[in-house]
């Protein structure tokens, strides 16, 4: 379906932007094929200019984010309490992991198994509870500041390194990340074009089809080459009537350039999912998170630099040891396998995949048999980029309520992952009113270098 559509929004720095052509719904998803494509000469400028050091001093090391958002429990899957009451340690049993000494819940037998493939770090303070700050907060290690929207880590790794291919730099799975609230995994005061290029369709669906790449049933590539002379046409003569026509005139070219990917060889193999190895297939598991993961490292293999993963569902106030029967399985099944995939493909070295959440939960369960928000404790996962496998750092006390030993924070966190894609820590960003602004206060987690 071809939709014209002459449409004319001002943001807050004034600037005109207007969507005319859909192949499909071509800016159907939250950031358009054009707006992200906007920042491909600009990120690559920047990229050559301030990167070009350290490109030729270290490997280029892309990342895969999983964000459980609402906050998974600690207490439940990586820090359980076998010796504390019932009332904190819960209704599950425990099981020994890979590392002599760990232990799980049975509810992650899987990462258990495999321990030595991951890091661990059991003594993550998150400083905060809320969430929406928590999805700002977690993927910029910068806490809330009312008067800017610091940009998350992709948006970083996209401005910092711009385009590898015709594949948009940074590409967010699912629609679980706040980015009403706070701007939460957003692109900030870098502007919009180092937005993520969100991906909604369900990977786990057959076929899969992806809008904004997907061309429409009976739209080949000469039906598509006639929208563009169509589209050129309509621009032609709404031209006349800008009084912003250079603007245009660059817009256009980015239109051009988001043609030129849905056109692309790699574009159509990356999303090519029904391709894969049935097995392989059924062994990241036959649902939306597995099969998210796996679409995860073929876009990675594909040229994105950083793909986050989403998942929702993760609040449990109430009945949480039922919900986690149904929320745990997939992740325990597909985020072993992506790593155990990536290895046998030799990018694990060069693929960072962290998990992250909002905060912890209580360490008491409330009346209604769940917990509630906990900003003092929580669990980080990472492995990959050389982080060691089977590292488990920290410990809490014996209710998992506060660390007491390795404490790190959410910016400890940031410099880690930063420092690990060979991104400076001082790395000076600057706002649209020129204000400087410094990457990352935080420390990097020593351990994990």
């Amino acid at each position: 379906m071809l939709r014209l559509l002459p449409r004319i929004t001002r943001d807050c720095e004034g600037i005109h932007r207007r969507s005319f052509l859909q192949l499909g719904t071509l800016a159907g998803l939250g950031l358009s094929l054009p707006t992200l494509l906007a920042g491909r000469r600009a990120a690559a400028n920047t990229a050559d200019a301030g990167n070009a050091a350290a490109a030729a001093a270290t490997k280029e090391v892309n990342c895969i984010l999983i964000w459980t958002q609402g906050g998974t429990s600690h207490h439940d899957t990586f820090d359980p309490k076998p010796d504390a009451p019932v009332s904190v340690r819960g209704s599950y049993k425990f099981i020994d992991t890979a590392v002599p000494g760990v232990k799980f819940t049975e509810m992650v037998p899987r990462m258990a198994q495999e321990l030595k493939r991951f890091g661990l770090l059991r003594s993550w303070n998150p400083q905060n509870a809320g969430h929406g700050v928590a999805d700002q907060y977690m993927m910029s290690g910068h806490a809330i500041n009312p008067s800017i929207v610091y940009p998350c880590y992709g948006s970083i790794v996209a401005h910092q390194k711009g385009f590898k291919t015709k594949m948009p730099p940074f590409i967010q799975l699912g629609g679980a990340v706040d980015h009403a609230t706070f701007g939460g995994g957003t692109s900030g005061y870098l502007g919009a074009e180092y937005n993520p290029f969100e991906l909604l369709a369900n990977p786990n669906s057959t076929p899969f089809n992806v809008r904004d790449i997907t061309p429409p049933a009976g739209v080949d590539l000469p039906r598509i080459e006639r929208r563009r002379s169509m589209l050129g046409a309509v621009e032609a003569l709404q031209r006349k009537l800008d009084t912003q026509p250079a603007a245009f005139d660059a817009l256009d070219e980015h239109y051009r350039a988001a043609l030129n990917m849905i056109t692309a060889p790699e574009t159509k193999q990356a999303f090519d999912i029904d391709s894969e190895d049935a097995a392989l297939r059924d062994r990241y598991g036959r649902h939306t998170f597995g099969q998210s993961c796996l679409l995860a490292r073929r876009l990675i293999e594909s040229g994105v630099r950083f793909v986050t993963v989403s998942d929702g569902g993760w609040d449990h106030h109430q009945d949480l040891f039922n919900g986690l029967k149904g929320k745990l399985p997939p992740l325990d099944q597909a985020i072993p396998e992506l790593l155990i995939d990536l290895e046998q493909r030799g990018l694990l070295a060069t693929t960072l995949v962290v998990w992250l959440t909002d905060f912890g939960r209580t360490p008491k369960i409330n009346s209604a048999s769940g917990r509630d928000h906990w900003a003092s404790a929580g669990f980080i996962v990472m492995a990959g980029a050389g982080v060691p496998g089977g590292s488990v750092l920290g410990k809490t006390d014996d209710e998992g309520g506060r660390p007491v030993d390795h404490e790190y924070f959410t910016e400890d966190v940031a410099a880690t992952i930063y420092t690990k894609l060979g991104i400076p820590l001082d790395l000076i960003t600057t706002t649209a009113d020129g204000r400087p602004l410094r990457l990352n206060e935080g420390r990097v987690i020593k351990e994990w270098m």
